[in-house]
């Protein structure tokens, strides 16, 4: 069982179980209410980048703090699809999983360096504390992955020379 999990699936699950509920929950508050989401503290350094920098009219303020929602949905929706690949151990095993994870952190990465960088523009702290610890998060389970050797696949003599090793002890 150990040898099926790899630490870039784990360090992964762990990302999932915080980034689905938590930008989700982001995400959908935005949905509901753009404007006043925008201006919350995981959105506020968006928010002001776009007032200040971009001069932003009220409708396109909106469709802004929309595009916000989805590119968090779409982190969310492939951090889900890697907890759901990750489930099957045949997937797990072949490393069929690490697409997903990888947007997740692809997007996730770059939408977190924009907030750290739109909150030091902004002078935020909170915001720039918040999204530099989610970026250094994703940034170090990315690390992970191309630190880590790539999965061996098993032949079918590698299993069955395997398995007779295990009946003769």
């Amino acid at each position: 069982m150990a040898k099926n999990w790899r630490i870039s699936s784990i360090s992964g699950a762990l990302l999932a179980v915080y980034f689905i509920p938590v930008w989700t929950m982001i995400a959908f508050s935005i949905m509901i209410s753009p404007i006043h989401a925008l201006y919350e503290r995981s959105n506020i350094s968006f928010a002001l980048f776009a007032s200040d920098h971009l001069q932003l009219a009220g409708m396109a303020t909106v469709r802004f703090a929309w595009l916000l929602a989805l590119a968090r949905i779409i982190v969310v929706a492939f951090f889900a699809l890697f907890l759901l690949f990750i489930t099957r151990a045949s997937v797990r095993k072949s490393g069929g999983c690490n697409e997903a994870l990888a947007m997740a952190l692809e997007i996730g990465i770059v939408l977190s360096f924009a907030g750290v960088l739109m909150a030091s523009l902004a002078g935020e702290t909170a915001a720039l504390r918040t999204h530099a610890a989610e970026l250094l998060m994703m940034l170090g389970t990315a690390i992970v992955m191309l630190v880590e050797p790539p999965v061996q696949p098993q032949t079918d003599s590698d299993a069955a020379s395997g398995e007779l090793s295990l009946l003769k002890t």
